[in-house]
């Protein structure tokens, strides 16, 4: 067991096989992202027929309850209940919204695009319905199953879970496209029924596995007589002082900056640069790498002691150089350079999300953690899906521009609409590295900031 590469992360009181099983919820949550943003959304334009302005809108409807995450976090800190459980109702009710979402919706699809099934009105009702489901079940799953994570882990060992937790997010990831691409090679309605009902049915035994016996009974934290704050009054003393407020600016911009090029990569690599249909779609492929080694280093500097807020300084920094290797590809003709630019988007994007994601965990150790995650995963998840919209309609506009000759002689190659997302990504990135800055000054004392030493097995190898 001990040459395992999680080894490490495993403690007497918190085991490797229990640590594990705790993170099939990154996998359910990976694989219904894969669907809903990857899988789902090409089915429905290129098979399907639907409209891409409509798709884009079923896609985004998830996002409309990011902002409710802070107070999913908050309930499930102040939960009324008399078996004792905190943490188990909300990732079990999130699960069958998960569920519920993924069950209907291949069925809500067909209705939406099959002539003679009903109004056109009921189609679009009930794909609506599926996709916010999913989305309500992806945010309180993960929401309360952080919070599970950090309950269970001792503060020496928190750094190396949170890296276990989202290299299991970016593996179920990974492992679903390739087995959902695979099985809807021969497309037919038939098959997408049984593609996506069999993730439902995925997700509810991955969760269940997920959950079993990981959350002690506590009746002395749900009772009804204990005091609790109201969500008003939790916020209030969560943000006082001004460092989670700064903290959350910081994670707002970052993620805005790291994701505003998400659907802009790979065309990039097509249209600027020549390259073909396999050239580009190596590029998951290495940015998934960049993104693992990302966070070896995290899980390795927070384990020696480096201050989380300077760590995520640190990915940001490399995001810049990052970006700007993108954008120097072009006049270099360099598809090597636009590779490495790959390569350390994930890298940086791995450093900025353990690193937040720590510093927030830290913040729950006197507020609540789930309070602190749902207020880090609302900030996150609605700054980047926001800012990978809003790269879209900029890349268009500035391409518009460029080829009306609005932006000069010198601004109309087909680089330009990327090349002005990249620029107001890097200025992003300058602007959470301003607002992370002073936050790695502080110099706080307590549990968390020795973390403790790693051995050969602190992460995959």
């Amino acid at each position: 067991m001990s040459i395992l590469p999680f080894a490490d992360v495993a403690t007497k009181e918190l085991p490797l096989s229990r640590i594990l099983r705790l993170s099939l919820f990154q996998v359910s949550v990976g694989m219904a992202a894969v669907l809903l943003t990857g899988t789902l959304n090409r089915v429905m334009i290129a098979e399907l027929g639907v409209p891409a302005a409509l798709v884009a809108l079923m896609v985004a409807l998830p996002l409309v309850f990011a902002p409710l995450r802070a107070l999913i976090g908050f309930r499930s800190d102040t939960y009324v209940s008399a078996i004792g459980w905190r943490r188990v109702p909300f990732i079990w009710f999130g699960t069958l919204l998960q569920f519920g979402g993924l069950a209907i919706m291949p069925f809500a699809l067909i209705l939406l695009t099959v002539e003679n099934a009903g109004p056109l009105w009921f189609g679009m009702a009930a794909s609506a319905l599926a996709f916010l489901l999913v989305g309500a079940g992806m945010h309180t799953t993960q929401t309360a199953g952080l919070a599970l994570a950090t309950d269970l882990s001792s503060d020496e060992n928190r750094p190396r879970v949170v890296a276990l937790l989202y290299v299991m997010l970016l593996l179920g990831m990974l492992i679903s496209a390739l087995i959902i691409g695979l099985a809807l090679n021969d497309f037919s309605p038939t098959q997408l029924i049984r593609v996506v009902q069999g993730a439902a049915a995925l997700t509810l035994v991955l969760n269940m596995v997920a959950l079993w016996r990981q959350e002690a009974r506590a009746p002395q934290k749900t009772g009804a007589n204990r005091p609790r704050q109201t969500f008003a009054e939790a916020w209030e003393a969560f943000s006082q002082g001004g460092r989670q407020t700064r903290l959350l600016v910081a994670i707002g911009l970052g993620a805005a900056a790291f994701s505003m090029q998400d659907v802009l990569l790979e065309p990039y690599g097509g249209e600027v640069l020549g390259l073909s249909v396999a050239g580009t779609t190596v590029l998951t492929a290495l940015w998934a790498f960049g993104a693992l080694a990302g966070f070896a280093v995290a899980a390795k500097g927070l384990g020696a002691g480096v201050d989380p807020h300077r760590l995520a300084a640190y990915g940001m920094v490399v995001g810049v150089f990052a970006f700007a290797f993108v954008i120097l590809s072009d006049p270099l003709g360099s598809p090597f350079l636009f590779r490495a630019g790959a390569v350390l988007i994930g890298l940086g994007g791995g450093l900025f999300a353990v690193g937040t994601l720590t510093a927030a965990m830290e913040l729950g150790e006197s507020s609540g953690s789930g309070m602190a995650l749902g207020a880090w995963g609302a900030v996150q998840a609605t700054c980047a899906g926001a800012a990978i919209a809003l790269g879209g309609g900029v890349r268009d506009v500035a391409d518009a521009l460029g080829q009306a000759g609005a932006l000069g002689p010198g601004m109309t190659g087909p680089a330009v609409g990327y090349s002005v997302v990249y620029h107001i990504e890097i200025a992003l990135l300058f602007a959470a590295l301003a607002a992370i800055g002073p936050l790695a000054r502080y110099k706080v004392s307590g549990p968390g900031r020795a973390r403790g030493k790693f051995g050969l097995a602190e992460f995959p190898g």
